[in-house]
């Protein structure tokens, strides 16, 4: 069975950081690209970061550049999304994405809130 289980979310000020983690299990995490999406209330779901199966490549949307860093453990099927200089415009839901490199199976955890407010 497929599961992608966030953890790591919560309630931070302007300018302070989170770590927001996906533990994955029930396929092999190792062959597969890993994606942070968000989603704010009332507006689409957005990529925020992007990396390759082994790690050696990331990318991120521009509202978060510099900002956010993903990265990942092979060995603990972990991916992670490190988030610093938060702003209030970060809040949303934050969800773990896998895609097979074909693209013809998807997988998404259920999420975790992170909300940025004094």
């Amino acid at each position: 069975q497929v599961q992608l289980v966030e953890s790591g979310g919560g309630l931070v000020q302007p300018g302070g950081s989170l770590r927001v983690s996906c533990a994955a299990s029930g396929f092999p995490f190792r062959l597969y690209p890993m994606r942070w999406y968000r989603q704010a209330p009332g507006k689409e779901r957005e990529l925020v970061a992007h990396i390759s199966s082994t790690g050696g490549g990331t990318n991120y949307a521009d509202s978060v550049k510099g900002r956010f860093t993903i990265s990942r453990d092979n060995a603990k099927n972990t991916v992670f999304l490190q988030m610093n200089t938060l702003k209030p415009e970060d809040t949303a839901v934050y969800y773990c994405n896998a895609r097979n490199p074909p693209g013809t199976l998807v997988y998404w955890g259920q999420g975790t809130q992170v909300t940025v407010s004094s």
